[in-house]
């Protein structure tokens, strides 16, 4: 049950990082911005903060089942 929540949470943090552009070089980050509407920024960023709030959670389940 731990490596579940453990998986969801750690694909979760990878993909939210993926949409939100945290592994992207400064030259990148600038084309992206310049390159994308105004709607399609809001939609990654709000897809990232689910993903990454749903990874902390699973994860913060995951140390609870362990410790208990």
């Amino acid at each position: 049950m731990i490596q579940l929540f453990v998986i969801v949470g750690l694909t979760c943090i990878v993909i939210s990082g993926l949409f939100i552009g945290a592994w992207t070089n400064g030259q990148q980050q600038r084309a992206n911005y310049h390159s994308e509407t105004d709607e399609h920024r809001n939609f990654r960023t709000r897809i990232a903060m689910y993903a990454g709030l749903a990874g902390v959670i699973s994860l913060l389940i995951a140390g609870l089942i362990y410790l208990l």
